[in-house]
């Protein structure tokens, strides 16, 4: 097979272009530029798109012996990703750019240029295993080791996706793709993994939020259930469903426990806070539905799971017109709209949604 091998500059990538060359693929290293300006997205061990990135992964793919490129999706990116991860915000919802960026980057315009070139699929070093079901299927399930498993990011990928991906990483442990790295000569043997939001250069969401959301969102106030204002704050971004620090309210609650948000109402710019058992739901209405394979035609029974390395939730997933219903047997804590939930039939993934509500029964 012709593979293109993403290279994101780390220790993964470089470990699984490796494995599909060993295996007899014709490989070529591919390194995406996804900042106009490199030097405003992290660099060192926080980094994945610096140019510091991109010549870890030039001097891998050296080391393999396979064909190198840069390829120059910033735009794409900026506008599926960046502006997406702006939107969300504003719109008082909780996104995940990495989701975004798998769905609509490394395996849509990435995997479309590769096979208009002629290439036959895209490996990348998610951790996550493919296998072959009923009727010739492409069957995604989660990684060997627990601790790294991706598979939920890549909740987002069809049938005809996964039909041209490859995870060489995903029977091995973090630790024997780090010795094997050493092993082959690989640099980023010991490289740290990256961490946080890559287009966010310090790590300070709230704000770099700030900065770009201005003149959407000036502020509002912070109320309790019943309607109390307790404060105000600058802009409803700063704020997560669940979060507990920096609500900057002083006044303590009459328990004196600790206050929680509870919701966020972009429009008016309402935060609303209140304790901690007031987060927990049962039940969600999820939107476009991304399925793995055939989508389900009733009730299925499955686990859910609502956050990247979050734990699984028994429920019941139901299609529905415009997306699905989800029915929690293990409640959830702080889970906010515009976060995702994958479904899983064992360590199989069904497909994935966007959250769109939640409630609690």
């Amino acid at each position: 097979m012709r593979v293109l091998a993403a290279m994101s500059g780390g220790v993964d990538s470089a470990v699984a272009a490796a494995r599909a060359a060993e295996a007899g693929h014709d490989v070529t290293g591919i390194h995406l530029a996804l900042s106009r300006n490199p030097k405003s997205y992290r660099t060192g061990a926080r980094g994945c798109c610096t140019i510091e990135d991109s010549n870890d992964a030039r001097r891998a793919a050296d080391v393999i012996g396979i064909p190198f490129y840069v390829w120059d999706m910033s735009d794409q990116f900026h506008e599926a990703v960046v502006e997406d991860f702006l939107a969300e915000y504003a719109g008082g919802r909780t996104p995940n750019p990495c989701l975004r960026c798998n769905e609509k980057i490394k395996f849509a315009a990435v995997l479309d240029r590769a096979l208009a070139l002629g290439f036959d699929g895209v490996a990348t070093g998610h951790y996550a295993q493919l296998r072959t079901g009923p009727g010739g299927t492409v069957e995604m399930h989660r990684a060997v080791d627990a601790g790294k498993d991706q598979s939920y990011v890549l909740g987002v990928l069809t049938q005809e996706q996964l039909a041209h991906s490859l995870f060489p990483l995903g029977d091995s442990p973090k630790s024997q793709v780090r010795r094997e790295a050493a092993e082959r000569g690989l640099q980023v043997a010991e490289k740290p993994d990256s961490h946080d939001i890559c287009f966010i250069s310090d790590g300070d969401t709230g704000g770099w939020l700030g900065e770009k959301l201005a003149d959407v969102n000036r502020g509002g106030a912070i109320v309790t259930s019943d309607g109390d204002v307790l404060g105000s704050h600058q802009g409803s971004w700063r704020f997560t469903v669940g979060q507990r620090k920096g609500l900057r309210i002083g006044t303590p609650a009459d328990d004196g426990r600790p206050r929680y948000v509870l919701d966020i109402e972009p429009v008016s710019g309402t935060v609303t806070v209140g304790p901690r058992e007031a987060l927990m739901i049962d039940a969600l209405e999820c939107i476009r539905p991304l399925w793995c394979g055939v989508a389900p035609s009733g009730p299925l029974e499955c686990s859910v799971q609502l956050r990247a390395h979050g734990e699984e939730h028994r429920a019941v997933v139901v299609p529905t017109g415009s997306g699905f219903s989800v029915s929690l047997r293990d409640p959830a804590s702080g889970i906010a709209p515009g976060q995702a939930c994958v479904v899983y039939d064992g360590t199989r993934v069904v497909g994935s949604g966007t959250i769109a509500a939640t409630s609690r029964g």
